[in-house]
């Protein structure tokens, strides 16, 4: 029991980073109508500058306190990040207003490379390393209960605690702010939002920059764990069956979604793996969000489009 429940805690925590990220999707889609493929980029992107940023700040301010380097780097990604998203709204949705979706599906996969490239030549593509002190230390957990307790890593504990924050924060926002609503009212007509008063470019500027702190806070996560480097778009592209699953257009559909993906891959490879030479924790989410998309196209908690005629 007290393994199960140690594969269990594991898939929750990463479940929640992989809701994190699946944020990032949900947002843009809920404010364009358009699937945000460069989300994995943005992650990418963040990370790197806060990396650098970390290192860069004490050599150009001339301190070494390693907490106010952190602090320091994680503010100017994230103005990074808010620049990113005025220049891409400028110089790409701004543009394409009242466009088909494959139009601006399109447009985020170019600024995706685009940022791929620039990233690399903007801070370099070695592997970095960003320190935000988050213990590493395991702990045994419930060990009045369960024989040698249930052990459980520090820093993925609270790395799911801080994601959870975040999309408790983000939900709220959505739900109960005249901005969220606006975004609402956004995704369901662009030219109807306009005809009310609604600023649509100021409106893309807001969740691309949401969007990207979403993005930076995922990337601080798991560069903390993993380290900054390219392969960071490959744990990105988990977030994409989470929308799958959960649905483009719901926020809690992104959270429950990860957390499904998160418990059911790390169950699969550990009970059923062995008996099929592993790596299903490679396929199976993918292989789950196909199937649901086979029975339900608009996923679980998405909502149903019904065209009359």
């Amino acid at each position: 029991m007290g393994f199960f429940l140690e594969t269990l805690f594991g898939g929750l925590m990463a479940g929640m980073l992989y809701s994190l990220i699946a944020l990032g999707f949900v947002l843009i889609y809920k404010a364009s109508g358009v699937f945000n493929f460069a989300q994995g980029a943005m992650v990418l992107f963040a990370a790197l500058a806060m990396a650098r940023f970390a290192e860069w700040f004490p050599k150009w301010f001339g301190f070494d306190n390693k907490v106010a380097a952190v602090v320091l780097a994680f503010v100017g990604a994230m103005a990074v990040m808010v620049a990113v998203a005025w220049v891409i709204e400028r110089l790409v949705l701004g543009k394409l207003v009242n466009q088909e979706g494959i139009t601006l599906l399109m447009a985020t996969l170019g600024i995706s490379y685009f940022m791929d490239g620039f990233g690399q030549t903007l801070f370099g593509s070695d592997i970095y390393k960003i320190d935000i002190g988050m213990p590493k230390d395991p702990i045994f957990l419930f060990e009045k209960v369960f024989e040698g307790g249930v052990l459980v890593n520090k820093e993925d504990l609270y790395a799911a605690l801080i994601a959870a924050a975040l999309v408790a924060c983000l939900s709220v926002f959505f739900q109960k702010t005249s901005t969220g609503r606006a975004l609402r009212a956004v995704a369901d007509d662009h030219q109807a939002a306009q005809s009310i008063g609604i600023p649509l470019r100021r409106i893309w500027v807001i969740v691309w920059s949401v969007a990207g702190f979403a993005a930076l806070v995922a990337g601080m996560i798991w560069g903390s764990k993993l380290g900054v480097q390219f392969s960071l778009q490959q744990v990105a592209l988990k977030a994409l069956p989470v929308v799958i699953l959960g649905g483009l257009t719901s926020v809690p559909g992104a959270i429950i979604g990860g957390l499904i993906i998160g418990v059911g891959e790390k169950l699969s490879e550990v009970y059923i793996g062995p008996m099929l030479g592993g790596g299903i924790e490679i396929w199976f989410a993918y292989v789950l969000a196909l199937l649901v998309l086979l029975v339900r196209p608009q996923g679980l908690f998405g909502e149903k489009i019904i065209d009359r005629v």
